[in-house]
């Protein structure tokens, strides 16, 4: 079982302590997800909402279900809501075309798969996983990386190699966990 899956067995069993670690663990990629439909302005109380609903929804989690993307459609529908409150103002055209299709599901899946990336990441050695970081989300070089590190170019190439096939490994071996389930 992975570990979104356990939280949401534990929140599905009321466990209070459950709503406080799934906050911990997708409040920053559901706030991010979030304020991109209803904007900076209003993401923390749409947020708020969520983790309400999550928390009066916690019996309809099935452990079958991909956790991450039960609760990322649960977000999406307070964003929804929240958009639709705004008919007497002007929608811009961003958010309507960020709504639109699957009922956003494709977004959400999006923003889902980028947590469980973010959660794989964290479980990588630190070396291994700082030098991802710095590749993917500050977009340095493997050059730039070994003079931020202050370690040899060869040394930001082989941690660079062995993060990402054990990254890889990691998320696909949760993957095929939660498509496992799907199966019974």
């Amino acid at each position: 079982m992975d570990p979104g899956q356990a939280l949401g067995v534990r929140l599905a069993r009321q466990d209070e302590c459950a709503l406080e670690d799934i906050y911990a663990a997708y409040g920053p990629a559901l706030l991010t997800y979030l304020r991109r439909y209803v904007g900076p302005d209003e993401a923390e109380d749409v947020l708020q909402r969520t983790f309400l609903d999550v928390w009066r929804s916690a019996g309809r989690y099935e452990p079958e279900q991909r956790f991450s993307s039960w609760l990322f459609t649960i977000a999406h529908h307070r964003a929804v809501d929240t958009v639709r409150r705004r008919r007497a103002t002007v929608v811009d055209v961003d958010t309507v075309r960020g709504l639109i299709g699957e009922d956003g599901r494709e977004t959400a899946a999006r923003y889902a798969d980028a947590a469980e990336v973010r959660a794989a990441l964290a479980r990588l050695p630190d070396h291994e996983r700082t030098v991802l970081q710095l590749a993917y989300y500050e977009d340095l070089t493997q050059r730039e990386i070994a003079t931020h590190l202050d370690v040899p170019l060869g040394t930001v190439k082989a941690r660079a190699s062995r993060g990402t096939h054990r990254l890889a490994g990691l998320i696909t071996d949760e993957t095929d966990i939660d498509e496992g389930h799907h199966e019974r």
